[in-house]
């Protein structure tokens, strides 16, 4: 089996710890749940990935070199 997370098209996840977290709901000015949200079941979060995780999701990028979004966790 293919392991999706790999493939080179698929933007880096990394899951974020709670100081991170903290950081980037203030820098924001929201809630954990305003953030938008991906499924568990994705194939290309981190195994180590749970519901309630933050996710940061690192894209190349024409404009900027690197466009970096959060995703909440969800099952």
């Amino acid at each position: 089996m293919v392991d999706v997370s790999q493939h080179e098209l698929v933007p880096e996840h990394t899951v974020l710890d709670e100081a991170d977290v903290e950081d980037v709901l203030e820098d924001y000015d929201i809630e954990r749940t305003d953030l938008p949200k991906i499924k568990r079941k994705d194939p290309a979060l981190p195994d180590d990935a749970e519901q309630g995780d933050v996710i940061k999701v690192e894209r190349d990028s024409r404009t900027t070199d690197v466009a970096i979004v959060y995703r909440l966790v969800i099952e």
